[in-house]
């Protein structure tokens, strides 16, 4: 493809060179390069793509897309076989989408793609949705934190959204492969790093907005502006769908051009739902005046549910159809997994790793037992991340426990005991009576199978669908599960 096609609909500031240039590919990581790509150098958090620019060239980068072109740009690559094009642009984040967007011919535009954001339940309901779809007879894509999905093909995933090049060449996968619908979580990071430019959305989700990523976003109103430019930004033809009940659920609405649509638990909305009767085995609810009986447990999903049914009903689904296929879908990996042991006790594994999330959970569990059964909390939190929520998840676990046990989750580059102090900090001494501080994970889970008794309940929290533990920068196997069933047996 020529240059001159690619940046054709882009806001160039300056152009030095030939626009006619034949491009043989777009990236953004000069180790990557190849003779005759594009290289767009991006200011990222941690590395300014700018510095990379010779590096890119000397790998045989045709065109060079920048905010600042090298001065004097003639002697930083003088080492080059060659001169490549440079493409001064205002900002360069932005621009690498569209580019790629145009490259792969424009994927999202061939796709229904529906986004989900928000602190809480994006997996769940972006997995349900790709599931609905499927079991409805569709061909169906899935962009989320557990796995990537192209219809039956699944592809391994190391973030919540892909970077921009890995996103727009799934995207074209889908599309050669047939599929009609995409359904992705879009995290805070990724619409504030800009890596979800270039795609057309027929849809938003959002969930809720609780305290999470603030080692990133400093602030819960920078966060809040984070998913609210995603609603922003959507179009008058999408649809816009927001939890209701949430503080900041109609701050999403105020300034997009979307369809403007609710679901909630508590008042007037859309969607409406309302719980019936819950335990282990499932919920019973009403949804829009119609009873329907689901596989998964608590209130949060009661809500996840409420999204996935107004969803599918925006996209043209019909009701009842929706709500049958509803009663057939199962939990999501590590969301609320729930382990049966012959000794009597239930095990939960859930990836609850917010004090929000851990909250609800443990009220879902309270909400099934009421009263008949202890609640034994295993948790830790994660190194190198908001250390301000350390103390509140400790605080919200023993509050709602019986037995709390703080452990390791993934120290990554801190020091285990660290952590679990930092969470011992939000703890007063009556909560310290009946909390256990044990940094081996997996002696931890073992001690909470130790004290267990028929009734009562375990919930392992924190890593949910992960299978490692990540330590000074080395993942090594552990899976919650695989460690509940070793020792449930």
């Amino acid at each position: 493809m020529e240059l001159k096609e690619l940046i054709h609909s882009l806001e160039v500031l300056e152009v030095m060179g030939d626009r006619n240039v034949e491009i043989s590919g777009v990236q953004s990581d000069s180790r990557k390069v190849e003779k005759g790509f594009l290289f767009v150098a991006v200011r990222g958090t941690v590395v300014d793509g700018h510095a990379y620019i010779r590096n890119a060239v000397d790998q045989g980068a045709a065109a060079i897309v920048c905010e600042e072109i090298p001065a004097p740009w003639g002697e930083n690559i003088q080492t080059s076989e060659s001169t490549p094009v440079f493409i001064r642009v205002k900002d360069s984040a932005d621009v690498l989408g569209k580019l790629l967007s145009a490259w792969y011919e424009h994927p999202s535009d061939n796709l229904i793609l529906v986004g989900v954001t928000g602190t809480n339940g994006k997996t769940t309901i972006a997995t349900l949705l790709y599931e609905m779809f499927r079991k409805m007879g569709h061909k169906v894509g899935l962009l989320s934190t557990v796995c990537n999905y192209i219809d039956g093909e699944a592809i391994p995933t190391d973030h919540t959204t892909p970077d921009p090049v890995t996103l727009h060449s799934l995207m074209a996968r889908m599309v050669d492969a047939g599929c009609e619908y995409a359904f992705m979580e879009v995290s805070s990071h990724s619409i504030d790093q800009k890596r979800i430019s270039g795609l057309s959305f027929n849809g938003g989700i959002f969930t809720n907005l609780t305290r999470d990523h603030l080692d990133y976003h400093k602030t819960v109103e920078n966060y809040l502006k984070a998913k609210k430019k995603f609603f922003d930004d959507l179009p008058a033809s999408a649809f816009a769908l927001t939890n209701a009940d949430d503080k900041a659920g109609l701050v999403m609405l105020q300034n997009t051009a979307a369809r403007k649509l609710t679901y909630s638990l508590r008042t007037l909305a859309d969607f409406k739902g309302k719980i019936l009767e819950s335990h282990f085995e499932g919920t019973e609810m009403l949804v829009n005046g119609r009873e329907v009986t689901t596989r998964f447990v608590g209130r949060f999903n009661a809500y996840n549910l409420l999204a996935v049914y107004g969803a599918a009903v925006s996209l043209g689904k019909d009701p009842e159809e929706v709500l049958v296929v509803l009663s057939d879908l199962h939990s999501v990996s590590g969301r609320f997994q729930t382990i049966q042991s012959p000794a009597g006790y239930t095990a939960i594994v859930d990836y609850a790793h917010t004090p929000d999330a851990l909250t609800n959970v443990l009220n879902s569990i309270h909400e099934v037992l009421d009263g008949n059964g202890r609640v034994i909390t295993v948790v830790g939190c994660g190194g190198n991340r908001d250390k301000g929520k350390r103390p509140i998840m400790a605080k919200e676990a023993a509050k709602l426990s019986d037995q709390l046990i703080l452990t390791s989750d993934n120290p990554r580059f801190e020091e285990p005991d660290a952590i679990i102090q930092d969470m011992v900090a939000g703890l007063n001494a009556t909560d310290m009576e009946h909390t256990l501080c044990i940094t081996d994970r997996a002696q931890a889970i073992k001690t909470a199978t130790l004290l267990a008794r028929k009734g009562d309940v375990i919930l392992v929290a924190g890593k949910g669908h992960e299978d490692y533990q990540e330590v000074k920068g080395v993942k090594h196997h552990f899976d919650d599960r695989e460690q509940i069933c070793q020792l449930s047996i």
